[in-house]
């Protein structure tokens, strides 16, 4: 009788895997069944394959046994040829990384149409300032680190006059009662009902972290994270409060979900690359089906990191309006990092502002500039090529490092006095200088909103430098 001799091939056509099981399979039946018909091998391969718990404990074919029950890791997903399209708003003031970044972001699979901001600059995965539409997917690095970063402001019914004629209380108030930092945590903590939600219990890798967020509710990140003072001047006679058009002191917030919402980003972004292999230069846009546990599971857990975000500005806004006595008349806050389910060209996508501002119509928004550089509360006009989005700010033109190199403490001190704004922290990373005009980049943009009014920053807290949270 003839020796037969197994090859990849014959593997191939029973169904093997293409993993080191084929070098076993066929070391194996060469040194111990070569002996057999190629009939005989094939039959012996194929009752392995069919139940490999079965020969486990056989002591030459449970090796290819145990090998077959090792989970294989699934084949690189291949990128669109062609990509969705989408649109760039304010292109001459984009670097080049950020639209290498959505042009590889609009050629994914699950991709159904993209968008860019004017104030946007390259990031992990998609750029700063992307929007991109997904049909049935959620990309953890399309939210970014800090999940539900955010804005609010808090209109209050102080004398404009105070913020001059007494900036020490001020200043006082919003050193007592805010604490920046990537760790920065209160001794003494709050009770507050998001720290009662059930996915602090029924998700796993979550309920870990309710300690840490305890800790941390009520506190801002560093980066370009900051609780500040301001002027807000309303200049639209029918805006949504019914207030009279003029100025008001204006508490604006700018922080995110905390270590919890940069544990929840890490632990799923690094599931969604194993589950879902890209090539190497979008391994940052690794998704999860949202028909899959691990896709429920992360929409379940970002979710609450962005209603945890809302209830650590709710909080320190509580606090210092209580702390100063006023009465609030109005609010305008929004998310920046996140995924909502929304519509688009009459289907339901997944729609990833990763540093973006929801702008459908009628929706309001805060756009902030810098420390000295106005911000502007927006309404937005549902602008459906913009995916109903629009910047969340002005946008960084220099890297902390360049900003740090370039730009002294003296040029910042002069920029603050010239503006007569007052900084508590805050890092030349953070200087004015290291942003686009705030202008500009409205200008690029109105067609996606509308200016209802605006916010002058005058007493700024914000970290002591720092790398950011988002």
């Amino acid at each position: 009788m003839a020796h037969t001799k197994i090859g990849g091939k014959t593997l191939l056509e029973i169904g093997y895997p293409q993993t080191p099981v084929f070098r076993i399979a066929m070391r194996v039946m060469e040194a111990d069944f070569s002996h057999l018909s190629q009939e005989e091998a094939i039959e012996l391969l194929k009752k392995i394959l069919a139940n490999p718990a079965a020969y486990v404990g056989d002591p030459v074919l449970g090796t290819i046994a145990e090998q077959l029950l090792q989970p294989v890791a699934p084949p690189e997903i291949e990128l669109r040829a062609t990509p969705v399209p989408y649109t760039v708003y304010g292109k001459d003031y984009i670097e080049e990384g950020a639209i290498r970044q959505i042009n590889n972001a609009v050629r994914l699979p699950v991709a159904v149409a993209g968008s860019l901001m004017p104030d946007a600059h390259q990031g992990y995965g998609l750029p700063i300032g992307g929007v991109l539409a997904a049909e049935n997917a959620v990309i953890p690095y399309g939210v970014g680190v800090d999940i539900g970063c955010r804005m609010c402001l808090s209109i209050l019914d102080l004398p404009e006059h105070s913020l001059y004629t007494n900036e020490a209380a001020y200043v006082k108030e919003l050193t007592s009662h805010t604490k920046f930092g990537a760790g920065a945590e209160w001794k003494k903590r709050e009770a507050d009902p998001i720290l009662e939600r059930t996915e602090f219990r029924d998700i796993r890798f979550v309920r870990n972290l309710l300690d840490k967020a305890a800790g941390q509710l009520g506190t801002s990140g560093s980066g370009n994270h900051f609780v500040e003072w301001g002027v807000v001047s309303i200049t639209d006679v029918n805006n949504e409060w019914n207030l009279a058009p003029g100025n008001y002191v204006g508490l604006l917030s700018h922080s995110g979900s905390r270590g919890m919402g940069a544990q929840i980003a890490g632990h799923y972004t690094q599931l969604a690359k194993e589950l879902c292999p890209l090539p190497k230069e979008v391994q940052h846009l690794a998704y999860l089906d949202l028909d899959t546990e691990a896709g429920q599971e992360y929409w379940l857990a970002m979710n609450l990191a962005g209603d945890y975000a809302s209830a650590c500005h709710h909080l320190i806004h509580k606090r210092l309006i209580k702390a100063t006595g006023a009465t609030l008349l109005a609010r305008v806050e929004n998310h920046h990092n996140f995924a909502w389910q929304e519509m688009y060209e009459g289907k339901e996508v997944i729609v990833h502002r990763k540093g973006a501002t929801p702008a459908g119509k009628g929706v309001l928004g805060i756009i902030p500039g810098s420390m000295t550089a106005p911000g502007f509360i927006v309404r937005g006009k549902g602008e459906e090529r913009s995916l109903h989005s629009a910047s969340h700010g002005a946008g960084r033109q220099m890297s902390r490092t360049k900003a740090l190199a370039s730009i002294t403490p003296q040029e910042l001190n002069a920029m603050l006095q010239e503006h007569g704004v007052t900084l508590i922290g805050g890092g030349l990373d953070e200087a004015p200088g290291a942003y686009k005009d705030i202008s500009t980049v409205m200008a690029s943009q109105t067609e996606l909103v509308e200016v209802i009014g605006r916010f002058i920053p005058k007493v700024v807290r914000m970290a002591d430098g720092g790398p950011p949270e988002d």
